[in-house]
């Protein structure tokens, strides 16, 4: 049997290498795409991709969460929820259908209804997945979760590849996007051990999770609309070109963060409920995921801001050196995301998900407002403005968490602040060192290859734990 810490550790593991895989796969065709199309093709995609990230979410319900945060759900509980997803799914993508001209009319182009409806599709290809994903993330099954994701990730970008070889521009994202919902929703029926079945469907279990999970579902289209505000808002005040510069820059620093966000997603909601019983125990494991998320995020994202300009010129073109600039005030916040979803679980895993609605709600509300008064200034300014907002909210989250557990801002300094510090250093310092070098390959390499090794060689000398402790688990599982 295996202890909780060795689950946690294959959790992160796995988690890690499904996002690193996605990434990568990403990143590969990331760059063969920003070659192929136009920043205009990725703004009509930014645009319209708010309105099915909160239909998703209106069709999961929260209920995934839901589910997670029971005890000991029962087959009749996924049951219910299966089938609610499904019902609600087909209802909101029909409503999403004849709303499309709606839609149309706001960014001030007819172009955008049929990809609307297309688009949309993956509403309800999601809706056929939720209870499967529940059951795999409830019961920690990360290596499933990471195979799924692989498959999905890699045979969607193939084919939205080789639709923009095609010519068929915008049309090619959203076709990848619909093939990995698909592909990804087909692989968790496969490592899913539970069926749904048609024998007594009740909606009773979600009739009692609907408490929870309408808080969570508030939340998530909050977040969606958080993460999304400049896409919404440059759609309609600038043009499709500017949109898909910003939206470039902001795919670039997802993929990043992501990576890390991803780890520790997968393990901290699970993990933390499991300890709710033990405050002391749960309290040195967030102590710790935050350690380990503040070690990687930091330099992760920090170092990618000092690269942006070579790489983006090196990898997708001059064509997108607009969004260079945008990604170096971007990857600020995206350092703090993953923070931020730490502290969300947190919440979550006490059960209050009303607090952590208010939470990300309230942030909303002053990101709107915010953007609308200051956009006449420009899209660098609203940019700079979202940055500094997500990285003020981190003094929000942490106020919550310690009224929940004790968590205060000391610890959160002692955790955060050496690798935030170190960071910021060792980034400052390889950029002088090598502002001499005019070749970008060169400047490149040299960058990556002298910020690695500064970091690795100031955690070894300050005798770092979680250093440590990640290299022991590297070499057992080499073992």
């Amino acid at each position: 049997m295996e202890t909780l810490k060795e689950k946690t550790a294959k959790g992160l593991l796995w988690g890690g290498l499904n996002s690193g895989v996605q990434q990568v796969v990403g990143l590969a065709f990331g760059i063969v795409l920003g070659r192929l199309l136009a920043p205009s093709d990725y703004g009509m995609m930014a645009m319209i991709s708010i309105f099915s990230l909160v239909a998703t979410a209106l069709q999961d319900s929260g209920f995934r969460t839901a589910l997670t945060n029971l005890k000991d759900p029962r087959p009749e509980d996924y049951n219910s929820v299966f089938w609610f997803n499904i019902v609600v799914a087909t209802t909101l993508y029909t409503l999403l259908f004849f709303a499309a001209p709606l839609i149309g009319d706001y960014y001030h182009t007819e172009r955008v209804v049929p990809l609307c409806r297309y688009a949309f599709l993956s509403i309800i290809i999601a809706s056929l997945g939720t209870a499967q994903s529940a059951y795999l993330f409830k019961h920690l099954k990360a290596k499933q979760q990471a195979a799924a994701g692989a498959i999905a990730v890699i045979t969607s970008s193939l084919v939205g590849v080789g639709m923009a070889f095609a010519g068929a521009a915008y049309w090619s994202l959203a076709t990848q996007g619909l093939v990995y919902v698909s592909i990804n929703t087909f692989f968790q029926w496969h490592f899913s051990p539970w069926r749904p079945t048609i024998h007594g469907i009740s909606f009773a279990p979600v009739r009692r999770m609907f408490r929870f999970s309408c808080k969570i579902l508030a939340t998530t289209i909050m977040t969606h609309v958080n993460n999304n505000v400049l896409n919404i808002l440059l759609g309609h005040y600038f043009s499709p070109r500017d949109t898909g510069n910003y939206n470039q820059a902001y795919q670039w620093n997802t993929k990043c963060y992501s990576l890390v966000q991803s780890m520790v997603a997968q393990v901290a909601q699970p993990v933390l409920v499991s300890l709710g019983n033990e405050p002391g125990r749960q309290t040195d494991v967030f102590r710790k995921m935050m350690r380990f998320t503040a070690f990687i995020a930091f330099p992760l994202l920090l170092g990618f801001g000092l690269v942006a300009k070579e790489f983006i010129v090196i990898a997708i073109g001059e064509k997108w050196l607009a969004s260079a600039e945008l990604i170096q005030i971007l990857c600020i916040a995206g350092a703090t995301m993953p923070i931020a979803t730490l502290f969300s679980n947190m919440i979550i895993s006490k059960g209050k998900s009303g607090t952590f609605f208010w939470c990300t709600f309230s942030l909303g509300v002053v990101q709107i407002a915010t953007m609308i008064l200051i956009w006449q200034q420009g899209i660098v300014r609203m940019v700079q403005a979202y940055t500094m907002l997500n990285v003020l909210w981190l003094g929000v989250w942490l106020f919550f968490v310690r009224r929940l557990t004790g968590y205060g801002f000391r610890m959160f300094f002692c955790d955060v602040m050496p690798f935030a510090l170190t960071a910021t250093a060792v980034m400052t310092a390889t950029h002088y060192a090598t502002q001499p070098i005019e070749n970008l390959w060169l400047l490149l390499l040299t960058r990556f290859v002298l910020a690695v090794a500064l970091y690795y060689v100031v955690m070894k000398v300050a005798r770092v734990k979680i250093l440590a402790e990640c290299e022991q688990f590297v070499r057992r599982r080499k073992k």
